[in-house]
C-alpha cells in the first residue's frame, strides 16, 4: 500500500511528506496544528496495522522516549494509540551521519566532538537503567553543531537478549551470540560509528547474505591500518572499544575521556556542524 499523501492526517498532525518506510513503519515529515510547528511522525504502515508485536514495539519505544530529556537524544511530543498507532516526534533538521559521510570521512577533532555528544546521551541511558543497542550512522542525526541519536525500538534494560538482536553490521559480539547485552555493548557501538567517522569506512561492512555475523568472523582493522596519521591514544581507546570481550572493552567514560582530549576545535568548526 502507498504512503499517505500530502494533508491526510497521521497522529493528529498534517501530512507534508513521507520521509522514509521501513519494513514496519513509515515515518512523516508534518504539521502539529496544536503546537505551531513541524513535527516527525512515525506509524505503522497500512499492511502491518494489525501486527499485534509491531504495535506494541512502536507505542513501547513512544513511550519511552517521552520519559527521557536529554538534548541529544530525539524527543517525543506525543503517543497516539487507536487505529493507526504513532508517536509524534521532534522535527530534526540535517543529514544521518550515515550521508554525511558518503561525503567523505571526518577529521578527528570532529569526531571528537561527535562522540563526546552521543556518548553523552548514552551516559544518560545507562543512568537510567537503558542500553541502545542500535548506535550507527543511520541512527544519528547531525545539524548546526548538534547530534540527535534517533531510534530507540530495540532499547532495554541490560540483559540476555535474542540472538541477532540490533543491525546486522554495527551489533556487538554478545547481541550476535544471544548473550548478556549491557553498557559495553554500548560502547562498541560507539567505537565501530567513530572507526567508521575516522576511516570512511565501516569496520564490519559486507553483504547479508548468508545470515553470519561478521564482527563473529573477524577482528576489525586497527584504526590506523587505515588512517596512519589518526592520534595514536585516540585510535587506540576506538579500537580497544571493539575487542571481541566485553570486559577487555574499556568503560563509556574513559573513552569519553579520550575524546574530550582530542576535541580542541570551536564549537561551530566542521563539516557537520556547518
Amino acid at each position: 500500500m502507498r504512503p499517505l499523501g500530502p494533508g491526510a492526517e497521521v497522529g493528529g498532525a498534517e501530512v507534508i511528506a513521507h520521509l522514509a518506510r521501513s519494513n514496519v513503519l513509515d515515518v512523516y515529515d508534518a504539521w502539529d496544528r496544536e503546537r505551531g510547528c513541524r513535527v516527525a511522525v512515525k506509524t505503522l504502515r497500512p499492511d502491518r496495522r494489525r501486527d499485534p508485536r509491531a504495535r506494541a514495539a512502536l507505542l513501547r519505544e513512544g513511550r519511552l522516549l517521552a520519559r527521557l530529556d536529554h538534548p541529544h537524544l530525539v524527543r517525543a511530543y506525543a503517543v497516539r494509540g487507536g487505529e493507526r498507532p504513532a508517536v509524534v516526534l521532534a522535527s530534526l533538521r540535517g543529514a544521518t551521519l550515515g550521508a554525511l559521510l558518503e561525503g567523505g570521512r571526518l577529521g578527528a577533532a570532529e569526531a571528537c566532538h561527535l562522540g563526546l555528544q552521543l556518548g553523552s546521551a548514552l551516559r544518560y541511558l545507562h543512568g537510567r537503567g537503558l542500553v541502545h543497542l542500535d548506535v550507527m550512522p543511520t541512527n544519528v542525526i547531525a545539524h548546526a553543531g548538534a547530534a540527535t541519536l534517533i531510534d530507540l525500538s530495540i532499547a532495554r534494560r541490560p540483559g540476555r537478549v535474542k540472538p541477532g538482536t540490533g543491525t546486522w553490521c554495527s551489533l556487538a559480539p554478545e547481541q550476535a551470540r544471544g548473550e548478556h547485552a549491557g553498557p559495553p555493548a554500548d560502547v562498541w557501538g560507539l567505537a565501530a560509528l567513530l572507526h567508521e567517522a575516522l576511516t570512511g569506512a565501516a569496520p564490519f561492512a559486507g553483504e547479508d547474505g548468508d545470515g553470519a555475523f561478521p564482527c563473529l568472523d573477524r577482528p576489525a582493522p586497527p584504526v590506523r591500518a587505515l588512517r596512519p596519521r589518526a592520534p595514536r591514544s585516540l585510535a587506540t581507546a576506538i579500537d580497544a572499544g571493539l575487542a571481541s570481550d566485553p570486559a577487555a572493552r574499556p568503560p563509556l567514560h574513559a573513552l569519553l575521556d579520550v575524546l574530550d582530549a582530542h576535541a580542541g576545535r570551536p564549537a561551530g568548526a566542521g563539516r557537520w556542524r556547518g
